[in-house]
């Protein structure tokens, strides 16, 4: 089968999705929205004060509220420990483009597939394809309708704004890109990590490609709340200083992330894609900054970093294929004598929604992130009882090309599913 059209890659320079702060978070009736931690009776007390409590996560510790006021206002409450604005995030737009011609036949996966051919993906099929697994993709949603993409929409939700709703496909091309690396089918062209496993789909973006810091939460607590084996977040925050501030959002979401951990949904994290030591100044991204949290760099075709992926050590648990080389040029060249994958099949090929052409690539730590998630998928289906750390030990211990788990670039290493599921097996 021959696929032509033009494609949309996303992005040199700023591959992935990468959020940055966009202004505070509104609820629906126009009031501001804030982030609280409670104790004793505080969340009775906030609303006798007027405020109106949305959701509660962490067991009750956290609450997502509504209301008018400043964070010190709420936090003035007997029994609010510390209170923040809930604020926006916005996924960064592509900034590349390129004609491609996709030929969809029997090769495609030596043609296209080199992040799966180096982590040995096939021969680690031979053990374990994730049966009866499911992972959530918390992101821009995920087109169903892609026959590469097994889907439960039942389970599948929207959640914009602190509400639930119904599950409403892709905003975007971001989230069906991450669900394809972890679990195409293969029906038709794309095949992931995992490709019997289950896809669900947690959307946070709205139309407008926003996303509030609450709906994150909200989003990995629904993941465990189902069962989902876990959660793949290629999003994050830009490199942030250790500010009060700062460190106030962290420890909520430490708090939500500990509890879903705790349930037994695997947290899986893209580094960033800033080119920055994490280790400089006391810098950290979330979520992949927080402890329990799989934080993933990403790797090019020839195993060395790429240009874009944020690195340090102990802020990097593994590395896996994200796409690109090491520098932006080598990236782009389109000479195969100078470069092994010719730009753009050195970034990582996946489903985009059927609409936008049904195939691309693009790259990032974003792109990475998924084959961990499809990993833990594979890992599951050997050994279902065994907890999110259990598990990150076994990816840890498959990965490749460093010694120990200090390697400031790659953690315990590039991932590799066959060495993963071997020792398993």
């Amino acid at each position: 089968m021959s696929y032509n059209r033009r494609s949309v890659l996303q992005g040199i320079g700023a591959m992935g999705a990468t959020l940055a702060f966009s202004g505070l978070a509104s609820a629906a009736n126009g009031s501001t929205r804030f982030i609280a931690r409670v104790t004793n009776r505080g969340t009775e007390r906030l609303e006798r004060a007027g405020y109106t409590v949305h959701s509660s996560l962490a067991g009750g510790d956290i609450v997502l509220l509504s209301g008018d006021g400043t964070p010190e206002d709420i936090a003035a409450v007997r029994g609010v420990k510390t209170a923040a604005y809930d604020f926006e995030f916005e996924l960064e737009s592509p900034a590349v483009t390129a004609d491609v011609d996709v030929a969809m036949d029997d090769d495609f996966y030596d043609e296209y597939l080199w992040d799966k051919q180096i982590q040995e993906v096939k021969e680690a099929h031979e053990y374990a394809t994730g049966t009866g697994r499911q992972i959530a993709v918390i992101d821009t949603g995920i087109d169903d309708t892609h026959p590469d993409l097994t889907v439960d929409t039942d389970a599948s939700v929207s959640i914009i704004d602190g509400d639930f709703g119904e599950h409403t496909g892709d905003v975007g091309d971001h989230g069906t890109h991450v669900a394809g690396t972890v679990a195409g089918n293969g029906t038709l062209g794309m095949l992931g990590t995992a490709p019997d496993a289950t896809l669900l789909s947690v959307r946070i973006f709205d139309d407008d490609g926003g996303a509030a810091f609450g709906d994150v939460l909200l989003g990995m607590e629904y993941a465990a709340s189902v069962g989902a084996d876990a959660a793949n977040m290629s999003l994050g925050t830009p490199p942030i200083p250790p500010q009060e501030n700062a460190a106030q959002y962290r420890r909520f979401m430490e708090s939500v992330a500990n509890g879903v951990t705790k349930e037994g949904t695997v947290l899986v994290g893209s580094a960033g894609n800033s080119d920055t030591s994490l280790q400089q100044g006391g810098l950290f991204t979330l979520p992949n900054s927080l402890a329990g949290v799989v934080s993933v760099s990403a790797s090019a075709p020839n195993d060395e970093r790429a240009f874009y992926s944020n690195y340090g050590t102990n802020e990097v648990t593994v590395g896996a294929p994200g796409g690109g080389y090491e520098t932006e040029a080598k990236t782009l060249s389109e000479d195969p004598a100078e470069v092994e994958w010719p730009f753009p099949l050195n970034l990582v090929f996946s489903t985009i929604p059927l609409d936008d052409g049904g195939y691309g690539w693009k790259a990032g730590t974003s792109m990475a992130a998924p084959q961990v998630a499809g990993l833990v998928a594979l890992v599951r289906e050997l050994e279902p009882t065994t907890n999110a750390r259990q598990v990150t030990n076994a990816i840890a211990h498959g990965g490749q090309g460093a010694n120990g788990r200090s390697d400031d670039e790659f953690g315990a290493g590039r991932t590799n599913a066959l060495e993963t599921v071997r020792r398993l097996s």
